[in-house]
């Protein structure tokens, strides 16, 4: 069995995107150079997603930001993670984040297009 990061746990990921600022980007800068904390570090994410999708105002451009931000951050490893949490829900939080990380270009910087 592997060992799990002691680093936090989803719901301090979930905390740390919902408030997003300075002290809370640095930990989750940090907690995104390990590949060992990226399950914790998704996890966290659907679960800030689903607090998003279930809260009873919307905040879109929070969650744009929060996609934007994250998606110009992360690592090469996580970008397709990413766009698959973002995809996971139809929920227009999640089509706000979706629409951030597409933005942010994250995606075309880890994977660029072949030039033929």
């Amino acid at each position: 069995m592997t060992s799990i990061s002691t680093i936090g746990s989803r719901e301090t990921v979930a905390d740390s995107l919902a408030s997003f600022g300075a002290e809370q980007q640095n930990w989750l800068t940090l907690l995104m150079e390990s590949p060992a904390s990226d399950d914790l570090l998704l996890e966290g994410l659907h679960l800030y997603l689903d607090h998003a999708s279930e809260s009873r105002f919307l905040n879109s451009l929070k969650l744009q930001k929060c996609g934007e931000w994250i998606g110009g951050k992360a690592p090469a490893r996580l970008q397709i993670r990413l766009i698959e949490a973002a995809k996971s829900s139809q929920h227009p939080a999640y089509q706000a984040f979706r629409d951030g990380l597409t933005r942010s270009g994250g995606l075309e910087r880890a994977y660029p297009k072949a030039k033929i």
